[in-house]
């Protein structure tokens, strides 16, 4: 792997990231393949998201629902508005799985403002990408709190 493609793998996740912080849902969306997810598991180290209980696990269509959702004009997201900002850092390119995917992984940091209270989340994602013929597309999100078993309020927005 070159330098130039780890420059692309960064430049793709701060793309996604700025999208979480807008929240442009429609255009975060298009970052996934047809069949891609986004899973957080609700446990360290939890092997699978069908056989242990997740905070989420989306395909598209779930992740569908949730973009009508927080885009309606009556959702509890609008007023007022969420403010959030991710940071993200040692993203580092961990081979590929066996159909081919780019495993890449890194550490975050998301603040969020919401209803006069900050809430922060911090963590590893590891997501699996697909090249194609705009740059990548995600496969598979997995997003890793560092505290997947404490008690969190209402997730409002992906992380």
């Amino acid at each position: 792997m070159t330098d130039l493609d780890i420059k692309a793998i960064e430049q793709f996740l701060y793309r996604e990231a700025s999208l979480l912080d807008q929240p442009d849902l429609d255009a975060w969306m298009q970052l996934f393949t047809e069949d891609g997810t986004y899973w957080m598991p609700a446990m360290e180290n939890q092997p699978d998201p069908l056989n242990h209980i997740s905070h989420i696990y989306d395909d598209r269509v779930m992740m569908e629902i949730r973009r009508r959702n927080f885009v309606h004009p009556r959702a509890a997201s609008k007023e007022p508005a969420i403010r959030c900002s991710h940071l993200l850092g040692n993203i580092q390119a961990q081979g590929n799985t066996a159909d081919g995917d780019l495993i890449v992984t890194s550490n975050f940091h998301v603040i969020l403002w919401y209803r006069e209270e900050q809430r922060c989340y911090a963590g590893t994602c590891e997501h699996h990408l697909v090249t194609a013929p705009s740059g990548f597309l995600i496969r598979h999100k997995r997003v890793n709190l560092i505290n997947p078993d404490a008690a969190h309020k209402s997730l409002i927005i992906y992380l």
